[in-house]
């Protein structure tokens, strides 16, 4: 072999071998890739974006949460003990009442008084169960004040008056002398409440009414005039949104009662399809169109915000979602109308891809509360009599509670499709912020129940010096908590992640949700 023969050789070889490296580098690169601009912080993330919601329907409010003064479950003064512990856990911001259908046929001066002398109702959406107005207004700013958390009352506007509206509102917040403050100091509460938000009726398009957009417009702003301001108190007033995707309520809603306005609510829940399925009982094609279906809130939350933003260019409104989440059959043997469904590692990743929605969109969402808190539709408590268990959903609450009020750092994410069939979806949903304190928070789902993913996370404007996690999964796509075995699935330490030069790198598991702390 000739000199020329041999250089030739040698070329070649080095060719294949860097062909060969280039090959091995592309089989080990990981599939995901996340950049986090670090040194443009955006918005803050309200922490009302991770508000709850409850109303007088089936186990929420009596047995979840209101279980009398002399009851045998430990409680103060007739609110149960373990409930308000746990909910103080997930530092629970905000919590919307009464409803709800509910709302619009609920006369709050039922719900006050001594309780022997409250009137009883039927509640007619709910099961048609007799309601005994013994949580009333009191007991529910008392639940307020020991959860630590902002009211927020749903007015009756579908069959209440006016007046009625009015009165409510200065029976809570009136200092000084007047008939309603003064029915107030007799029922036990000299000083005034605060309150901060008040919704003017609720899905007044259907059983709030069956308005459309136009009347419901001119009834928002006829109502909302005589939700007063008394005082310091100052009324943070929220209008009936659209269900779904009705953009076209949302247009009539700002052209005709905009600037009237602090909040516009959003309805969306992303079901069961069109047959409902019992929450814990599905096989992978129903657990791919569940999470499809929850990905829509952010098609949702950008239309709708477009829409507002041609009449609030200055975002002065925000779009508030007060009622989303799972529906599912309700459990065998209980009651149809009282919404009772079990919570599983899907509902679980359903709460972390909204929640992860939210967080990228508080430039305009400020407000959101799931439905509902607890023993009602994708709730993150359950109790029976005297036991209580939290759900998968109360642990995402948990982990999430880290973005409360910290700022966006907007991020841009690659990655592999988590196809079904003919479908695909965005295998890994993300966001991040920076706290207070400094520290970054990413919260990252993988939605592919059977692959892992590895992404590699470029962090621009931050050095990363100490990084940590905690992780929620299980073996299977169904696994949730029961009075038997309450412990099934919980959160725990998560270390797949490593340094890199520029950032990160972090091997999801399948079918997880993972919150990492930066330092």
């Amino acid at each position: 072999m000739n000199l020329k023969q041999l250089l030739v050789t040698a070329l070649l070889v080095a060719g294949l071998a860097a062909v060969s490296a280039i090959a091995s580098d592309k089989e080990t690169a990981p599939s995901g890739r996340l950049v986090i601009h670090a040194d443009q912080p955006s918005d803050t993330i309200s922490r009302n974006i991770y508000g709850h919601f409850s109303e007088h329907l089936g186990r929420c409010i009596y047995e979840g949460i209101w279980v009398g003064e002399d009851s045998p479950i430990p409680n103060t003064r007739g609110i149960r003990n373990d409930v308000v512990a746990a909910l103080k856990r997930i530092k629970v911001p905000v919590l919307r009442w009464p409803g709800g259908c509910f709302a619009d046929e609920y006369h709050w001066q039922d719900g006050i008084g001594p309780r022997s002398q409250r009137p009883s109702m039927v509640n007619t959406h709910w099961g048609g169960v007799v309601e005994n107005n013994q949580f009333g207004t009191h007991e529910f700013l008392d639940l307020c004040e020991q959860l630590g958390c902002e009211p927020y009352i749903c007015g009756n506007l579908g069959s209440g008056s006016v007046q009625e509206m009015q009165q409510w509102v200065e029976y809570i917040t009136f200092d000084g002398i007047s008939p309603l403050a003064e029915l107030r100091r007799n029922n036990g509460h000299p000083a005034p409440w605060k309150l901060k938000f008040f919704a003017v009726g609720n899905e007044n398009w259907g059983c709030g009414g069956n308005m459309t957009a136009q009347f419901y417009s001119d009834q928002y702003k006829r109502y909302a005039t005589y939700v007063r301001n008394f005082g310091t108190n100052q009324i943070y007033k929220v209008a009936c949104g659209p269900n779904g995707g009705n953009y076209q309520w949302t247009e009539t809603l700002m052209h005709e009662a905009g600037k009237r306005m602090a909040g516009l609510a959003l309805h969306y829940y992303c079901g069961s399809g069109k047959k409902k399925q019992l929450a814990a009982v599905f096989d992978e094609g129903d657990w791919f169109a569940q999470l499809q279906r929850a990905l829509q809130m952010e098609e949702l939350v950008t239309k709708h915000s477009e829409v507002m933003d041609k009449y609030d260019p200055d975002r002065k409104v925000a779009l508030i979602v007060d009622e989303w989440g799972t529906w599912h059959q309700v459990e065998p043997g209980t009651n149809p109308g009282f919404l009772y469904q079990q919570n599983t590692l899907r509902d679980a990743l359903v709460a972390g891809v909204t929640l992860n929605i939210f967080n990228n969109h508080c430039r305009r969402v400020r407000m959101a509360n799931i439905a509902q808190m607890i023993n009602v539709l994708q709730a993150v408590i359950l109790t029976e009599k005297e036991k209580m268990i939290l759900t998968p959903t109360f642990h995402v609450f948990e982990m999430f509670a880290v973005h409360h009020d910290a700022r966006l750092l907007p991020s841009e994410i690659q990655c592999p499709d988590y196809e079904f069939g003919s479908a695909k979806l965005p295998q890994i949903n993300a966001s991040a912020s920076r706290d207070r304190d400094g520290r970054i928070h990413v919260t990252l789902c993988n939605l592919d129940p059977k692959n892992a993913s590895e992404v590699a996370c470029k962090l621009d404007g931050a050095k990363v010096a100490r990084i940590s996690g905690r992780i929620l999964t299980a073996p299977e796509m169904s696994a949730h908590n029961t009075f038997g075995s309450p412990e099934t699935l919980k959160t725990a330490t998560f270390e797949g992640t490593r340094i890199s030069a520029d950032g990160f790198v972090t091997t999801l598991p399948a079918k997880s949700i993972v919150v990492l702390e930066i330092e």
